[in-house]
């Protein structure tokens, strides 16, 4: 599936980042770098599809699906400290 997901990545003092979407409250992850939390991210993401799968829920407006197979597609927002 192609899916285009808002992230947050928020950099954390003892190093790495926290990953969260403002479009899926329940996608929480983290990692020691951008390509980690991205790798993160999609892994959080397939978790999030199989509960609301479980829930019968559908996914928020703001998240465009595209197809079926295929990687997971993110757009983040990193959060950059001004020293």
């Amino acid at each position: 599936m192609i899916a285009r997901i808002p992230l947050v990545m928020e950099p954390q003092p003892e190093g790495g980042y926290t990953v969260t979407s403002p479009a899926l409250p329940e996608l929480i992850t983290e990692g020691d770098t951008i390509s980690e939390c991205l790798a993160n991210a999609e892994d959080a993401f397939k978790a999030v599809l199989e509960i609301y799968e479980e829930q019968g829920r559908h996914l928020p407006p703001d998240i465009h699906v595209d197809e079926d197979s295929g990687p997971v597609c993110v757009e983040a927002i990193l959060t950059v400290p001004i020293p």
